[in-house]
């Protein structure tokens, strides 16, 4: 998973009812990067198998998941964060405008957790680079983090216009589908980020149990089965979600 998956993973906390499901962060730039976050689901209910519905019966009280502590975090202290917001910060007093400027001050904002002031400055900087991707992913991650599904969605999206050989922003579309209980919405999404990259653990894991929440067991089985030949720790959603 990358660097910048594991931030996306993280900011969502505990994806909803995931009991054992990675989670995703924000991170400085794209790379490979470990699961994470994953004892952060582990409370939380599974999700019960929708007949006719797309919806899925589950606890909307769970934490929400999101990145995990990605490597690259975990070698800055906060004190690192705020220093890097006093540059930037000193940086924009003379040039408001500055694009790089705006984008390291946001993303230290999200790791010390102010995601309502990573936004803002997200906002600005969109302003000024309209087709960043890497603005609207980064801005994304922050809304799920805040539990804004629909305008996280709408992030990913435009992530995935500028940028449409992006995985983890499929990915993280498909997660705040999951979030709102779309499902079958969510499917084709992971099927994207798994045509991009065949051996994307996660994706085959979080479309197996979206199949398993729209009552789809042969496919979630086969899915789940995948991501745990990619990743062993997606046994526990094997087990969970296609009764292995």
């Amino acid at each position: 998973m990358s660097h910048r998956l594991l931030s996306l993973l993280s900011i969502t906390g505990s994806l909803l009812f995931f009991s054992q499901c990675a989670t995703t962060v924000e991170t400085d730039k794209p790379g490979t990067a470990q699961r994470a976050m994953r004892q952060e689901t582990a409370s939380a209910p599974a999700a019960t198998a929708s007949t006719g519905t797309e919806a899925a019966t589950a606890s909307a009280a769970a934490p929400v998941p999101v990145p995990g502590t990605m490597e690259a975090a975990a070698r800055k202290s906060s004190a690192d964060y705020r220093n890097e917001i006093r540059i930037a910060d000193a940086t924009l007093k003379g040039s408001p405008r500055n694009f790089d400027a705006l984008l390291t001050r946001a993303k230290a904002k999200s790791h010390l957790k102010d995601y309502a002031d990573a936004i803002a400055d997200y906002n600005l900087a969109a302003r000024l680079k309209p087709t960043n991707a890497e603005v609207y992913y980064n801005r994304g991650l922050n809304r799920l983090k805040l539990k804004q599904y629909t305008p996280a969605i709408s992030d990913f999206s435009k992530a995935t216009k500028y940028n449409p050989t992006d995985k983890e922003a499929f990915f993280g579309r498909g997660a705040a589908r999951m979030q709102m209980f779309n499902f079958k919405g969510a499917i084709p999404d992971f099927t994207k980020a798994i045509e991009l990259d065949p051996t994307y653990a996660d994706a085959y894991e979080y479309r197996g149990i979206s199949y398993s929440s729209i009552n789809k067991p042969a496919e979630a089985k086969t899915d789940l089965e995948k991501a745990t030949q990619l990743n062993p720790e997606a046994a526990k959603s094997l087990r969970r979600y296609a009764g292995k």
